[in-house]
């Protein structure tokens, strides 16, 4: 489906509402990657992905315990079996 849009003074677009929905876009809030192509602009859905953001001394305290756990596994770890003599 081409569809003209036209752009305002501050750059805005609006996607009319049939493509929206068609697209399974929100009214309000969604996020569009633009992408510059050869053949112009590509628009994709876009996602937000939560993250979190570690102090150093959060950090430090992993690399600790990643310590700990490398010392610890191979004592956990079982010997190979080594199979029975008939």
């Amino acid at each position: 489906m081409n569809r003209t849009i036209t752009i305002d003074r501050r750059g805005t677009m609006t996607l009319p509402k049939p493509m929206r929905r068609r697209l399974a876009l929100p009214d309000e809030g969604g996020i569009l990657i633009a992408q510059e192509t050869a053949e112009g602009i590509l628009l994709r859905p876009g996602k937000v992905v939560p993250a979190e953001i570690y102090t150093e001394e959060e950090v430090a305290e992993y690399k600790r315990a990643d310590e700990e756990l490398r010392a610890i596994l191979p004592k956990l770890k079982k010997p190979a079996r080594t199979p029975r003599k008939r």
